[in-house]
């Protein structure tokens, strides 16, 4: 149930104009420490997954990665979203409050 309740934040999230999109600009985001919380869709490729996950790792940046990029495509109305970042405090303090509700 939180599940939708964090699809539908990040979507509330894209409006504001809050998410950084896209390998390289999420990559970017984590490098210099502006992102407050990292998500990468459950399918994406190794490489991928494995540059995004060992960023975040050695930033200690929390990395979510229980969306599918269908699921994350759908609440940011973007096609394609295998990763993303948000920089705001304010809805990396609310997606990560809800993801912890749903655990």
């Amino acid at each position: 149930m939180n599940d939708h309740r964090v699809l539908n934040m990040l979507g509330l999230a894209k409006r504001a104009g809050r998410i950084i999109a896209g390998e390289e600009r999420t990559l970017e985001s984590v490098r210099s420490e502006n992102a407050k919380i990292v998500f990468i869709a459950n399918d994406a490729g190794e490489s991928t997954a494995k540059k995004i996950k060992d960023k975040c790792s050695y930033y200690k940046i929390p990395l979510i990665d229980q969306f599918t990029s269908h699921e994350l495509s759908l609440a940011t109305g973007a096609s394609n979203r295998v990763t993303l970042s948000i920089a705001d405090p304010g809805f990396s303090r609310k997606l990560l409050e809800l993801i912890e509700k749903g655990k």
